[in-house]
């Protein structure tokens, strides 16, 4: 980073990387004027503290104007010097802007000298880092051609300088960060070799944007040229026409991350693009004939929907990338387009099937040997699809291809060294599909951007003849009508808005003067009202509720014309909208109101122009006062007498303004009303552009019908040279086709406006010319045969009689048609009440049944209500008894286990008396041993054995005895538990019974009943 040194090191490195202007002198070409192609960004930041004004934003940059009230010192210098100076010498003079208080901070190296990134990084490290700023004067040229100067401020010598067109790219600091006052540019060093960024900063904020506005202008304007007469200009090597052939290509994102050729469809020719999907621009620039021209870089990538586009409509892309391509003969440029912006909405919207829109892409370019930019402008069809359409045209094109042909012409610059400093001019650029369509041999037109002179840039009106031999006439509601306006104006229609509201009855003197340079378009709607006297139409406004109920007679030839109105405003385009919805009532309410005249086609048109404005209801009343106190419906009628008159008064005023153009009229036998119909019917909204029909308007309602006269009369003025030229085939085209194309240009409409009012056009002289119409049409009368003239008033009678005779047959066919069908009606409707009242005693009938029904479910609930709760009571009455006997067996079980186990205990100690009864007697031990059984007794002893068989049997009766009451008793015990066990089984089948009764059959049945009821009980209210 060079310039932290000393305030000595730093005016050395600045003496040393500034000022080059000794090398420029062994230049041969000048290089050509670079733009600063500003980012969002760097925009925003520019026009955050300053107004903008409409202008072409062709550089990239916005253009601000200049504030009253800044405080930066601004000193403005005369003159032209040569650039090349010294640090020692003093400023030479020339047309630039001086800017004091600024700080050089230092400069750097950069290897992308257009980038804003790393432009805005640089100007962060200098200003954080910067340890001896130096102060400066910083001197900028008016002209591409001038030098910038950086001046010490207090003996103003130039301490370095270096040309304009070296300048590369001018960014300043993002607003709410620390750069916010500073701003650097980029330049090229050495021949283009080093690039460089020097950054500056501001003691004042606001003259940033005041400075960076100054680099815009020395960008956008070129100093006079002037002719040197001693070296007359050379001619190109071939010719003077250069052949180049542009191609376009459209890719998207196919969600893989690149970027696929969209296809365009083979029979159409457009392009198939997918709603929504981010896209990028491809353009290839191949120069094909001539000495090949060298393209610097490219300018910037516009894009609008739509055709025959404003050069201030277009919008800039991003760019990505530009450069030659890798076979070196194609200048290929890439721009990043988001469709999602509300800018593109209108190529954004699926496309109805079989339906195209139209498409502008513009490319700029700055060629070395070409003085100004030249702009490539591609017009495409494409076709938006919903974004999961998949495309499959593997065959088909996936580009579109333009010719051009670029006529240069040769100059001369002021320090001519050798040929090769000679530059050219664009005499004209023309496309092949534009050579195709020109029928005549006028000079192509140039596409190239309008700049306007120094103060203000305004945007340059589309060249209205490039279509004009076309045979599609203008659509009627085409042309958008901005509403901004300047604020003096506007205070102006203000205080004489407050003054006519104090008294609505007396126009304000100054009204005619405003009215006449056209009213603000945010303030017509109520100026119209006022104009007209509809100030006070809550009567009308209560007619007009009544009649839009009633039927018109003229409904077919309504509806039909209502979609021819102004297809081209979005308001009225779309079939059944609000738009053709309002139309609609204004027209059936006027040919219901105004029975005599009723709807004349054309009517329509008057309409939509006031629905635009204003409330349909208040548009009503707008229509009502027009037609009836501007005289509008008297040229409807008596078969159109008045227009004829009419017609009449402008062929004499024709024949007074414009002797040649009437007499030339006279010659090829074209009469006023075979073209100035539509002028008087219509006031000119038929086929004019919106802002012209609008002016038109505002002119009539302040000044009368006769103003028609004045426009016309402007419009065959302006258009004299080419009607003179035209046969009367072509003079009839010329007014359908060409005149309202003329005037799509806002400036082209002012101008004719102007021309219009400054024509003088006195009442005194149309009541004259209205008096010879009648005297001839008197004369005419007169000189008839009355013969003659009785047999035609008689067959005008007849005719009148015949359709007054049809149209009353067709009132009696229509009486008996209606009587038959209200016949019709009435049977119908009487059958009909027939049918509803047996429906109705039907209904009675099935309600009484109902309400018995009901009854009846009622009775056969509460039976089921009491029938449940005696089964609820015996299931409890035979639990409880079933619990009793279970509990009451229990008890007997344990009693008879008691007793068995005493009389286990009892027979145990029974034995064991016995036994020791057996051991105390002698007799005893002797026949039992000590476990209790016999022993062996001899045979002789008689009487002990006899003893001893009667105890033995006595014991075996008494054994025998107790086993038979003990089998007995386990048997009431085994039968005891088998009781028990089958009580206990039905106990619980009977709680199972229970439970279930409960859940279903009990439930079902309550729910039954309760749908039932419920069902009847609605029935019954």
């Amino acid at each position: 980073i060079v310039g932290n040194g000393s305030e000595q090191q730093l005016q050395k490195e600045l003496e040393d990387v500034l000022m080059d202007s000794s090398m420029e002198g062994h230049r041969a070409a000048r290089e050509p004027l670079e733009a600063m192609p500003a980012s969002p960004a760097s925009e925003d930041s520019l026009t955050e503290d300053i107004s903008l004004t409409p202008s072409p934003v062709y550089s990239g940059l916005m253009v601000v104007p200049q504030k009253t009230d800044m405080t930066l010192l601004i000193k403005p210098t005369q003159g032209m010097d040569s650039p090349n100076s010294s640090p020692s010498t003093p400023i030479p003079d020339e047309d630039s802007v001086l800017f004091s208080k600024l700080t050089y901070l230092g400069c750097a190296s950069v290897n992308a000298p257009r980038s804003e990134v790393e432009a805005l990084r640089m100007v962060s490290i200098l200003r954080s880092q910067c340890q001896v700023p130096l102060d400066v004067t910083l001197s900028v040229p008016n002209v591409s051609e001038g030098i910038v100067r950086l001046l010490d401020p207090q003996t103003n010598t130039e301490i370095a300088n270096y040309p304009i067109y070296k300048i590369l790219f001018c960014v300043r600091g993002h607003d709410g960060t620390s750069e916010s006052d500073c701003f650097a540019f980029t330049e090229s060093h050495y021949n283009a070799e080093i690039f460089r960024i020097h950054v500056f900063r501001c003691e004042i904020q606001e003259a940033v944007s005041r400075i960076l506005y100054s680099f815009a202008t020395a960008f956008r304007r070129s100093a006079k040229q002037t002719l040197l007469s001693a070296n007359p200009p050379t001619l190109t090597p071939d010719s003077d026409i250069f052949t180049f052939t542009v191609s376009l290509e459209i890719k998207e994102d196919d969600g893989k991350g690149y970027f696929s050729a969209v296809p365009k469809d083979k029979d159409k020719q457009c392009f198939r693009l997918r709603q929504g999907v981010e896209k990028k621009i491809v353009t290839y620039v191949q120069q094909s004939s001539n000495k090949e021209l060298v393209i610097e870089r490219c300018f910037g990538v516009l894009l609008s929907p739509g055709k025959d586009v404003r050069n201030s409509d277009m919008h800039l892309l991003d760019l990505e990338s530009m450069g030659k391509s890798s076979d070196g003969k194609s200048y290929v440029i890439t721009g990043n387009w988001n469709p999602n912006t509300p800018h593109f909405q209108a190529v954004n919207e699926e496309t109805p099937k079989d339906k195209s829109i139209y498409m502008t892409i513009a490319v700029d370019l700055i060629i070395i040997e070409v003085q100004e930019p030249v702009r490539f402008l591609l017009e495409t069809k494409v076709r938006v699809c919903p974004p999961s359409e998949r495309m499959f045209w593997l065959f088909s094109k996936r580009s579109y291809t333009e010719t051009f042909y670029l006529k240069l012409k040769q100059i001369e610059r002021k320090e001519r060294k050798s040929n090769s400093d000679t530059l050219y001019e664009v005499a004209s650029l023309e496309s092949e599909s534009e050579r195709e369509r020109r029928k005549t041999t006028a000079s192509p037109t140039m596409r190239l951007p309008h700049y306007g002179s120094q103060g203000s840039i305004i945007p340059s009106p589309p060249e209205d003849d490039e279509e004009e031999d076309n045979d599609e006439p203008l659509l009627s509601g085409s042309g958008d009508v901005s509403k901004e306006c300047g604020e003096k104006i506007l205070e102006t229609w203000g205080d004489l808005l407050s003054k006519w509201h104090l008294n609505l009855s007396v126009r304000p003197k100054p009204l005619s003067t405003l009215v006449r340079s056209g009213v603000p378009e945010a303030l017509r709607g109520e100026v119209w009202q006022l104009l007209a006297g509809c100030h006070n139409n809550d009567q009308m406004v209560e007619d007009y509720r009544i009649l839009i109920t009633k039927e018109s007679p003229q409904d077919s030839a309504i509806t039909r014309d209502i979609n021819r109105t102004f297809p081209a405003h979005d308001y009225f385009k779309d079939t059944g909208g609000d738009g053709q919805d309002s139309l609609y009532k204004i027209c059936k309410a006027y040919s219901v109101y105004d029975e005599e005249i009723g709807y004349c086609q054309g009517q329509s048109f008057l309409a939509a122009v006031l629905l635009l404005h204003m409330p349909e209801e208040q548009a009503f009343s707008v229509l009502v006062k027009i037609m009836f106190d501007y005289g509008l419906r008297e040229l409807f009628k008596q078969n159109f007498e008045d227009l004829h008159c009419k017609f009449y008064q402008l062929e004499r005023l024709m024949q007074e303004y414009i002797p040649d153009l009437y007499n030339h009229f006279l010659n090829i036998s074209l009469e006023a009303h075979m073209y100035a119909s539509q002028w008087f019917l219509t006031l000119f909204t038929a086929k004019f552009p919106l802002y012209m029909v609008f002016h038109i308007i505002d002119l009539l309602l302040c000044e009368g019908i006769s103003v028609i006269f004045n426009v016309a009369l402007a419009l065959l003025k302006t258009s004299k040279d080419d009607l003179l030229l035209t046969d009367f085939e072509g003079a009839l085209k010329f007014f359908r086709v060409q005149l309202p194309k003329r005037y799509r240009s806002e400036e082209n409409a002012k101008k004719l406006m102007e021309l219009a009012c400054s024509m003088k056009i006195s009442q005194k002289k149309l009541k004259k010319y209205e008096k010879e119409y009648l005297v001839m049409r008197e004369q005419q009368a007169q000189q008839e045969d009355p013969v003659e003239r009785f047999e035609r008033e008689n067959r005008r009678l007849q005719e009148a009689n015949m359709r007054l005779e049809q149209e009353n047959d067709d009132l009696a066919h229509e009486l008996v048609t209606s009587k038959i069908a209200l016949r019709k009606d009435l049977d119908n409707a009487e059958e009909k009440a027939d049918a509803l009242n047996k429906e109705l005693l039907m209904t009675k009938q099935k309600l009484v049944d109902a309400e018995d029904e009901k009854k009846r479910l009622e009775n056969e609930a509460t039976q089921l209500k009491e029938m449940c709760r005696r089964e609820l009571d015996k299931a409890e009455s035979e639990i409880k008894k079933n619990s009793s006997i279970i509990g009451d067996y229990k008890q007997i079980c344990s009693q008879l286990s008691e007793r068995l186990e005493r009389q286990q205990s009892g027979n145990k100690t029974e034995l064991e008396q016995i036994r020791q009864k057996v051991e105390g007697c002698d007799r005893c031990r002797e026949l039992f041993n000590k476990e209790g059984t016999l022993k062996i007794l001899s045979t002789s002893k008689d009487t002990s054995d006899e003893y001893q068989d009667k105890e033995k049997a006595l014991l075996k009766n008494q054994l025998r005895e107790m086993e038979l009451e003990l089998a007995q008793t386990k048997l009431q015990l085994v039968e005891a538990e088998c009781k028990i066990q089958d009580l206990e089984h039905h106990l619980g089948l009977a709680l199972n019974e229970v439970q279930a009764a409960k859940k279903t059959w009990f439930n079902r049945t309550i729910s039954s009943i309760k749908t039932a009821t419920g069902v009847q009980g609605k029935e019954t209210s």
